[in-house]
């Protein structure tokens, strides 16, 4: 079993019995507790779950504002830095998609002297920043709300999405590896913003320096379909010199 799928079916123990305990668990999926432990070290890094001595429980549920003002606080400076760069590269006219993170945010911020443009997205927050200037045309894509979440999560956008041709999607993730590409440790999310990728024409990653070379549970974009990486001048020069195919942009000051 690939570590992925392990972690996925941690997850959905954990979310049928609140809470694990290791040697449990590394009985029922046939691992040693040492890598059990990395998953869920792992795991708690996402947020997903907390560990506890000889287990794990479901995080408090967190309200909105508090997630994701936490949220976009982490690398403000660089994320407000790829926000200004990413917009550059946005044109008058075209029907793009930005997702619910944080970094598409400071994106949309950049956008108001644009005119006749699409923006579609799933982010509450983008949604309301794009409002402020007129000339935009916003569309939301439905789902479902979850506590401490600033995205519509789940299917019920994809109906939409595939009547929609649009010209680039910008995303960031919370990693990007050579052999994962972009990776989310939301499969909602992974799997909504996987169906993105497949009908859009260019794919954008907006990825501060500490998401490269790390990956989490669910891929969405392979490196081969990834047009354009826009990250901060504290990003690893090696790890960005390997994107073979990928643009890169660092942003500047």
């Amino acid at each position: 079993m690939l570590a992925p799928q392990r972690r996925n079916q941690i997850m959905q123990i954990l979310n049928e019995n609140k809470q694990i305990l290791v040697k449990e668990i590394s009985q029922i999926l046939n691992v040693s507790e040492g890598t059990l432990r990395n998953d869920l070290k792992i795991l708690e890094e996402d947020g997903l779950l907390e560990r506890t001595h000889g287990g794990a429980v479901l995080p408090q549920p967190p309200t909105y504002e508090n997630t994701f003002h936490s949220r976009s606080q982490i690398n403000q400076p660089e994320k407000m830095k790829i926000g200004r760069a990413a917009a550059e590269l946005v044109q008058n006219g075209q029907c793009i998609i930005l997702d619910a993170s944080s970094t598409s945010l400071e994106l949309a911020k950049h956008l108001f002297n644009h005119e006749y443009l699409t923006v579609v997205t799933n982010g509450l927050a983008t949604a309301q920043e794009l409002t402020k200037n007129p000339r935009i045309n916003v569309i939301v894509v439905g789902g479902v709300l979850r506590p401490g979440s600033s995205s519509l999560e789940g299917l019920l956008g994809k109906g939409l999405l595939g009547q929609i041709h649009a010209d680039v999607f910008f995303t960031s993730a919370q990693g990007f590896t050579l052999n994962e590409g972009l990776t989310d440790f939301s499969v909602y999310e992974a799997d909504l913003k996987r169906h993105i990728v497949a009908n859009v024409g260019q794919v954008v990653a907006l990825l501060d320096h500490t998401k490269l070379n790390r990956r989490s549970i669910a891929t969405f974009a392979e490196l081969r379909q990834i047009d354009t990486l826009v990250t901060d001048d504290q990003a690893d020069p090696e790890f960005l010199r390997s994107l073979d195919g990928v643009r890169v942009v660092v942003a500047g000051p």
